[in-house]
């Protein structure tokens, strides 16, 4: 099985595959250009970085347009990580208004300013499961997992919720809706728990 990670100058693409290959898979590939998704099972977007950037370049490159024929055309399993959860969503508002894949309904928005608390939320933080079926199995509530991030996703719909956190004000830490899941937190940096949710991802049935 082949699971792309896909390279768009913003993830860590290193840490990503060495995770995959201590949850068993051998078949994670970086994937540099649109045509290679044709060779993956799976897909995963990883990311730090700017919400704008991040789509312009997924634009100008072909990405958006083969991600959109791979994952919603095809059904491949597609697992947005951080940035790559965001951008799945219909808009980010980073600086100025800017459209996303929209495969779920909601927007990304910045944390409040909150006094005792600095932002971006950086650290581990306890993350309680929800609705989950597949990609948050097996982790307990209060389970902990390492953040890197300014920026929040809020769901239209409650159901594509599979985890929240609360960083002086609760947010959505993991989604999944069909064959599209995301995680704000990084799994390939929350060892024991993070690694049990990319065991989750690639042990799906493709």
């Amino acid at each position: 099985m082949k699971i792309g990670v896909i390279d768009y100058r913003a993830g860590n693409l290193r840490s990503v595959i060495n995770a995959l290959k201590a949850v068993g898979c051998d078949g994670g590939m970086v994937v540099k250009s649109p045509g290679e998704l044709e060779r993956c099972d799976k897909i995963i977007l990883p990311g730090v970085g700017a919400f704008p950037k991040a789509m312009a370049y997924l634009n100008e490159t072909g990405f958006v347009q083969a991600l959109n024929e791979q994952v919603v055309g095809r059904g491949k399993l597609f697992l947005g990580v951080c940035l790559g959860m965001q951008l799945i969503m219909e808009m980010g508002h980073e600086g100025e208004k800017t459209p996303g894949l929209g495969w779920l309904r909601g927007a990304v928005t910045r944390f409040a300013d909150t006094p005792g608390l600095s932002v971006p939320h950086v650290g581990w933080n306890d993350t309680r499961p929800v609705n989950s079926k597949a990609i948050m199995a097996g982790v307990p509530e209060g389970a902990d997992f390492y953040y890197v991030h300014s920026f929040k996703v809020a769901c239209c719909d409650s159901s594509d919720v599979a985890a929240t956190c609360e960083y002086g004000e609760p947010f959505v830490a993991a989604v999944e809706r069909g064959n599209v899941f995301g995680t704000q937190f990084h799994p390939e940096k929350s060892q024991h728990f993070g690694l049990r949710v990319l065991k989750n991802f690639v042990e799906l049935p493709c």
